[in-house]
């Protein structure tokens, strides 16, 4: 009998989830899947490490298909080609811990009911993952519930580093800078402290790129600051999303526009980032290959803001070590990172055109003050190490990474 870890990750219309074997101390992952179209025509996903894909759609005769039928789908799914596995933890990644957790959390029902006075922190990621969390704890009730929240890794933050210029009230009250994406930094950097322990202790900032993006100050292993805040929208523009955005601008599209809440969360959110500046596509690879002016300028603003950046967080730190570029764009699109990175000496980034282009790991110049690293982040090895390490194994050792 093979003791194996299920990680979930739930949104409003899919669940993406992994299958690891834990053995002799490690993870090995054994199977990968989604379930898309939740409340329509949902199919399912699931590819395994041989190479075999299953691929179906679920039925709907009698039902829509919810969280719940999609996470019954994956524990048939793993009784019939996983035989002979015991889910001993189900890892689940959760958005947002508020102010109050900075560590994953071992769930039952009284944490569920703290993590829904959550859910106006993220209203469109928050109740569909709590809805995963319910649908799994019913669908895999002997295994150890597990939540792995975004922003834990930085809820070390000094005030200064959390607050806005808002009366303190509001931050009393939970409005705040959170940050985001922090299971993809600290993946990154138990990568560092595994290949790189030197620079793990130094100053590094972590680019994270992808249709959602955000950039990390990380002192000594530590979250110093984050580009995202309150919510997953500010710092960087993204795939879809709108990054920086002076407030008044809501305020405008509110008084003269009379925008309502709703029609003004699905701009910045759904309709803005690469996707609204282009009006051609949220992805890079579409982007680089048009030749619009509209797709040229939304490249060149993602590479202007990430660079601003990039410089405002070397001073959060006073002064930079190593600089990881991950993420869908971080690890593929070579051309934006070497406009991010060009002209960097002043701060000591000395990059290498030519090991970039040829997709190299250290992309930086030999001697560079700064070290220039690609690091395929994930999340989904992250979360099965924390729910591992709740069940009271020792911290899996990650595996090298290119």
């Amino acid at each position: 009998m093979k003791d194996v870890i299920l990680t979930i990750n739930a949104g409003s219309s899919s669940v993406k989830f992994s299958v690891f074997e834990i053995a002799e101390g490690q993870l090995t992952q054994l199977a990968l899947g989604l379930i898309d179209g939740i409340g329509a025509k949902a199919t399912f996903t699931a590819k395994k490490s041989s190479g075999e894909k299953t691929e179906f759609v679920l039925d709907q005769s009698h039902h829509a298909v919810d969280h719940k039928i999609a996470l019954t789908a994956v524990l048939d799914w793993i009784e019939k080609e996983e035989s002979g596995t015991n889910v001993v933890g189900v890892g689940h990644r959760v958005v947002h811990g508020g102010p109050v957790y900075s560590e994953p959390l071992l769930i039952d029902a009284e944490n569920i009911r703290i993590l829904q006075t959550f859910e106006p922190l993220a209203p469109l990621h928050e109740p569909y993952n709590l809805a995963g969390i319910e649908a799994a704890m019913e669908a895999f009730p002997k295994a150890a519930q597990v939540a792995c929240f975004d922003t834990a890794f930085h809820r070390q933050h000094p005030y200064l580093a959390d607050t806005f210029a808002l009366p303190r009230k509001y931050y009393d009250e939970g409005v705040r800078r959170y940050g985001f994406h922090g299971l993809s930094y600290e993946y990154i950097h138990r990568i560092l402290r595994h290949e790189e322990p030197v620079l793990a202790r130094g100053k590094v900032i972590v680019a994270h790129l992808g249709n959602g993006a955000s950039l990390c100050a990380i002192n000594a292993g530590k979250s110093v600051a984050s580009t995202m805040g309150f919510t997953a929208l500010d710092g960087l523009p993204m795939g879809t999303r709108c990054g920086q955005l002076d407030p008044g601008v809501v305020l405008y599209l509110m008084a003269e526009k009379k925008m309502s809440a709703a029609e003004i969360t699905d701009l910045l959110y759904k309709n803005s980032g690469l996707k609204g500046m282009s009006g051609i596509s949220n992805d890079m690879r579409e982007l680089e290959a048009s030749s619009e002016q509209s797709a040229k300028d939304a490249i060149a603003y993602f590479v202007r803001r990430a660079r601003r950046e990039i410089g405002g967080l070397c001073a959060m730190l006073g002064g930079l070590d190593c600089i990881v570029l991950t993420g869908g764009i971080g690890e593929n699109a070579v051309n934006v990172r070497q406009a991010i990175l060009q002209d960097m000496e002043w701060i000591g980034i000395h990059v290498d055109a030519e090991a970039n282009a040829r997709r190299e790991r250290i992309i930086s110049e030999k001697g560079s003050p700064v070290v220039a690293l690609v690091l395929k982040t994930d999340e989904e090895r992250m979360i099965a190490a924390h729910t591992s390490e709740m069940l009271g194994l020792k911290e899996p050792l990650v595996p090298a990474v290119s």
